[in-house]
């Protein structure tokens, strides 16, 4: 019985699943693009692939491992250049005008590395998830949109969008991850009452 008095709370406390697909349409996704479309993203995107060329995995999993040792270290070299980024600077203005609706932002490279982000992320490296390998090698329109997940800190639903950045002539260079929060976009989409 105190089981089903959990569950029972844990139902009362999360609310529905916004339908995601009925509020991440077509259009919010040409409106994400916009403002991916503006010239630092590929500029930031494309100088860091030149600077890093094709790195071989060992090479990726020691900027990754040097990533996470920094988020508990004072010294964060890596973090602190990412983050202080012409791109992170964007990103987080872009965040900010949303008022809430997007949470995270971040950017990749052609090796899946960040390239500028909005906040911290957990690691460095995106290129061994769902949200890379789903968009940048299936071409320049590759949408992935995630599942909602419950956030039960903030008490609201999130889901990933993410999209294949491409260059002038169509080749993938990179990709982005907006994270939203569905709970206030199913607000903003529900008829004024």
């Amino acid at each position: 019985m105190l089981s089903s008095l959990v569950l029972s709370g844990q139902a009362a406390a999360e609310p529905p699943v916004p339908d995601i697909k009925a509020l991440v349409d077509d259009a919010f996704i040409a409106q994400t693009r916009e403002w991916l479309a503006n010239p630092i993203v590929a500029l930031s995107i494309n100088a860091q692939n030149e600077l890093r060329g094709n790195l071989s995995q060992a090479e990726i999993d020691a900027l990754d491992q040097q990533w996470v040792a920094e988020r508990e270290s004072n010294d964060k070299p890596l973090i602190s250049a990412t983050l202080s980024a012409p791109l992170s600077i964007y990103l987080l203005r872009v965040q900010a005008k949303t008022l809430g609706l997007y949470t995270e932002i971040f950017v990749m490279d052609a090796n899946g590395l960040n390239v500028g982000q909005s906040s911290i992320t957990g690691d460095y490296w995106q290129g061994d998830e769902a949200k890379f390998q789903k968009t940048f090698p299936n071409g320049a329109n590759a949408v992935f949109l995630d599942e909602p997940e419950w956030d039960g800190d903030r008490k609201i639903w999130v889901a990933q969008l993410n999209l294949t950045i491409a260059d002038e002539t169509s080749k993938p260079i990179g990709a982005a991850t907006v994270e939203l929060n569905l709970t206030e976009l199913a607000r903003r989409a529900a008829p004024a009452s």
